[in-house]
């Protein structure tokens, strides 16, 4: 199905065709490439704004995911009964944020992948409040990109390493 990516920043440069062939090859290791998925990259003061209003938090961020099928337990692919249905929800990419914190060794559209496979799972249903479902988590996010990394020979970690 469709990948919606879109660009509403002019903080950072975005190579949109770059970024869309990582996230592509992200829902694919995922097993979600049949289900329709918004990215949107926005500066910080935009995902700033979304965060204190859906999260009650006034500073940015790297993701914020809005799941289209709510109340999925973690990893559970979603079953739609109609076509309309198959959407796994938007991920608004806070890229001026990741920009700002990558490392000097890290490559940008790397850590963009990372961030966007963190976004992913939580469409999933999974997140990370407790540390029995950071595990959970932490596992999806280290399988996707270790498929992604036998496709591009990349290292890469997941962003949720470290949070317990």
């Amino acid at each position: 199905m469709s990948l919606v990516l879109r660009n509403l920043q002019r903080a950072v440069p975005l190579r949109r065709a770059r970024l869309r062939e990582k996230v592509q090859a992200a829902r694919r290791a995922l097993g979600v490439q049949r289900f329709d998925l918004g990215v949107v990259c926005v500066d910080n003061r935009k995902i700033q704004q979304i965060n204190r209003i859906y999260r009650d938090k006034n500073t940015p961020t790297d993701v914020l995911s809005f799941p289209f099928h709510e109340n999925l337990k973690a990893g559970e692919i979603p079953q739609p009964d109609f076509p309309d249905d198959y959407n796994l929800g938007d991920i608004f990419l806070g890229v001026e944020y990741i920009f700002q914190h990558c490392q000097e060794n890290e490559d940008y559209y790397d850590i963009l992948t990372v961030t966007a496979i963190h976004g992913l799972c939580h469409l999933l249903g999974f997140t990370h409040s407790t540390e029995a479902e950071w595990r959970k988590m932490y596992q999806k996010e280290k399988q996707a990109l270790e498929e992604l990394s036998g496709h591009t020979g990349t290292r890469l970690q997941p962003l949720s390493r470290g949070l317990f």
